[in-house]
């Protein structure tokens, strides 16, 4: 077994490190390796053959010990692209857990990386803040037909110029087999080698800058996936039973050697920012990262993304079940210091407005008008009511909150795949109530968020997929029948029956969209265009000031919203989500003009270039006339002088 050349301990090498962690290139030559392995008593680096000499031996390299279980060591001979393991206690050679490629999946080799060799050119960029930005949620498997990094690049240009600016990836961990959704991650510093290399993402990354557009990434702190992990054969103090979590065993943030755990996830946030210039993280289900520490691993996380930024402008949202506000306070005022939560409450309450539908988790909504305006008002709807669907309180309060810190969306990944049949709103709905609801989110004062293809009202469905092996696959299709089956409606045996296969290739095949639908439903892609763009240019709209917009119910699915501006110019939103409505007598102030003013119609989703069947003046001499299954944008026009 050759020696280690220039150990750690040799006093004339210096190491440049960017990570505590993982095969770092050295500017000099060679490579450093660190990985942390408290229990082991031997760890060695496995340098494997170039693939161009497959008959090479493997090379073994001994690493040194620290006091905290890092082994480390610095191999002159290895260089970028070279395969490796790790040998632990001469017997066992895994991936590295720190790997940023495993260019055969989680179960291979991991590939040494140098993120320094990416030619850079948006130095321009300087990030983005929350005011102003519209959403879009991207799944880069399904997002086109090739599902590559390469693939979405060609689609960039389209999307800023729909008024789109902040991307939102599911997560893009290394994770087993051919399709998933990400959310089984196991080798978190790995870009996941089915849409490309390394560098594919950074050159993503940086076509999607030189558009005008940042990028967030979906990232899984809370638990690793079932099949490729390692982390446990390095150390079974990367987690613990103190907690229960929902999909399987908890990430240990503050019990015994938390220490090199809580630096392994935080860097990893870091990690992101740094290497491949990413705008933020949206991070899932935070209600799953346990720590009872007085820094809470959350505002850690937050605090390393904004470092790793170096003066970039970037977003943390996160999605947090119970609603808890607490995150997106600052830390001085005992918050995490977030940017944005994920609002379900307008969701659940908009989709039962839709669809008429308020079974399983839907039960504690009703799509009252009085909902919708105040959750676009105040964000969450329960802030510590009781919850009848999990019979206790949820949520705290949102009242000291901007709207912009909040969320919306109709769609998203989660809440599509959710029907079972990955179903999209258009095919639960009518055309005319869908393109209400839209004007309201893309409107209203919160943060709104699309998922890709509702632009255009993608024919395709969103369902669940992983491709994991045969008992996996099987546990997995069982357990997502049961997880629909709290729907009444899914529960039953013929809906039952009838289920996609999450491990059929042919169910990922479904999902991948068609972008010649944007010719083919031109109506519902011009819908969005032009809404998008009046939130843009409208200098009233794109205030997202709670205190600028008052609401009153006008009937049973009838409302208006008014946004109020300083020189009088305020806008109306008429929304109706039912049967043509003659509002009068009509005693309710917000209807009213501004003295010396009357109202004319800005833009309305009855417009037949939507689809619709034209609009008729709302305010005439017999009162208010309100056409169902519409929204419309009014603004005041001067009349003649005040007779007083």
């Amino acid at each position: 077994m050759p020696d280690m050349n220039d150990p750690p301990h040799t006093p004339f090498l210096k190491v440049s490190r960017r990570l505590p962690f993982g095969a770092e290139v050295q500017s000099g030559g060679g490579v450093h390796f660190r990985v942390w392995a408290p229990e082991a008593a031997r760890v060695e680096v496995v340098l494997e053959a170039d693939v161009s000499s497959p008959g090479e031996p493997l090379r073994l390299y001994a690493m040194e010990r620290d006091p905290r279980g890092y082994f480390s060591g610095f191999v002159r001979d290895a260089r970028r692209g070279a395969r490796y393991r790790y040998r632990l206690n001469g017997a066992k050679d895994l991936p590295d857990p720190a790997s940023r490629f495993q260019p055969e999946g989680p179960h291979g080799s991991s590939e040494i990386v140098d993120p320094d060799s990416y030619p850079w050119t948006d130095d321009a960029w300087h990030g983005v803040h929350l005011d102003g930005q519209v959403i879009y949620e991207m799944h880069v498997g399904t997002f086109t037909r090739e599902g590559t990094w390469a693939a979405a690049s060609r689609e960039l240009e389209e999307l800023a110029a729909l008024g789109v600016t902040v991307l939102e990836l599911m997560p893009v961990a290394e994770f087993p087999g051919r399709y998933g959704w990400g959310y089984d991650g196991v080798d978190l510093y790995a870009p996941a080698r089915v849409y490309g290399a390394p560098d594919d993402l950074r050159r993503f990354v940086d076509r999607a800058h030189a558009a005008g557009l940042a990028v967030i990434l979906d990232a899984v702190y809370n638990h690793i996936g079932p099949d490729g992990g390692y982390l446990a054969d390095f150390s079974r103090d990367y987690f613990t039973s103190r907690y229960e979590n929902e999909w399987g065993e908890a990430i240990n943030f503050d019990g015994e050697r938390c220490g090199p755990v809580r630096e392994y996830f935080v860097s990893n946030a870091g990690y992101w920012v740094d290497e491949f210039h990413i705008d933020g993280l949206r991070l899932d289900a935070t209600q799953q990262l346990f720590d009872a520490s007085d820094v809470h691993v959350l505002a850690e996380i937050t605090q390393r993304v904004r470092e790793a930024a170096r003066g970039r402008a970037t977003l943390v949202i996160a999605e947090n079940e119970p609603q808890h506000t607490k995150l997106v306070r600052p830390v001085a005022r005992g918050g995490y210091g977030m940017d944005a939560l994920w609002n379900d409450d307008l969701h659940h309450s908009a989709m039962v407005a839709l669809t008429g539908r308020n079974e399983g988790y839907y039960t504690d909504y009703r799509g009252t008008p009085q909902e919708l305006i105040s959750a676009l008002k105040r964000g969450y709807l329960y802030q510590g009511q009781r919850y009848l669907w999990q019979k206790q309180r949820r949520g705290t309060p949102t009242f000291d909150l901007e709207p912009a810190a909040f969320v919306n969306y109709i769609q998203n990944h989660d809440q599509i795949a959710n029907s079972g049949f990955g179903l999209r709103v258009d095919q639960l709905t009518s055309a005319g109530r869908l393109r209400a609801m839209t004007a309201l989110m893309l409107l209203a004062p919160g943060t709104p968020m699309l998922f890709q293809g509702q632009e255009f009202a993608a024919s395709t469905p969103f369902l669940y997929f992983a491709d994991h092996k045969p008992e996996l696959a099987a546990a997995v299709k069982q357990g997502r029948a049961a997880f629909v089956a709290q729907f009444r409606s899914t529960a039953t045996p013929e809906a039952q029956a009838l289920l996609p296969d999450p491990g059929d290739a042919a169910t990922f095949a479904r999902c991948k969209l068609d972008f010649s639908e944007r010719r083919h439903h031109a109506a519902v892609y011009a819908l969005h265009r032009d809404l998008l763009k009046l939130r843009r240019a409208d200098p009233v709209f794109r205030t997202q000031r709670s205190r600028t917009l008052e609401g009153a119910v006008l009937d049973t699915e009838a409302f208006v919203l008014r946004f109020f501006a300083e020189d009088g110019a305020d806008r109306l939103l008429v929304i109706n989500f039912g049967r043509d409505l003659h509002f009068a007598p009509a005693p309710e102030p917000l209807l009213a003009p501004p003295l010396n003013r009357c109202w004319r119609t800005l833009w309305s989703s009855e417009d037949p270039r939507y689809g619709g069947s034209g609009t008729p003046a709302l305010d005439t001499e017999e009162g208010w006339r309100i056409p169902g299954h519409a929204a419309v944008v009014l603004v005041p026009m001067f009349t003649h002088a005040d007779p007083l």
